[in-house]
């Protein structure tokens, strides 16, 4: 059974949130869900995807067949759940395309 705090889609709750901050005073936002097209929301996802899944940290998929709390992360930023080494490393390309679409996007218009 999962606490209150934890979405059972992926991700925490507004309450996991909140729990969160009280905690350690940080001021977690929720993931970004559909496209990232801003300047903000990509350099959130990228960041996001780049860190969770260039090198994962345990299992995807549980003894079960179900997805785990690292696969379903995924998902609370409007991705598919990975299911494998292969699935973790395009979404971790896929981040770093974003970032370096921030990236691109910072640069004054005399240098680009």
């Amino acid at each position: 059974m999962l606490s209150p705090r934890k979405d059972p889609k992926g991700g925490l709750t507004s309450a996991g949130r909140a729990f969160y901050k009280a905690a350690t005073g940080a001021n977690l936002k929720p993931g970004v869900q559909g496209a990232a097209d801003t300047p903000e929301k990509k350099r959130r996802k990228g960041s996001f995807l780049t860190r969770f899944y260039t090198n994962p940290s345990g299992p995807l998929v549980k003894p079960s067949g179900e997805p785990t709390r690292l696969a379903l992360a995924a998902r609370a930023w409007g991705e598919p759940a990975p299911k494998n080494r292969q699935d973790t490393a395009k979404l971790a390309a896929k981040g770093r395309g974003f970032l370096e679409s921030y990236q691109a996007g910072k640069r004054p218009a005399s240098r680009r």
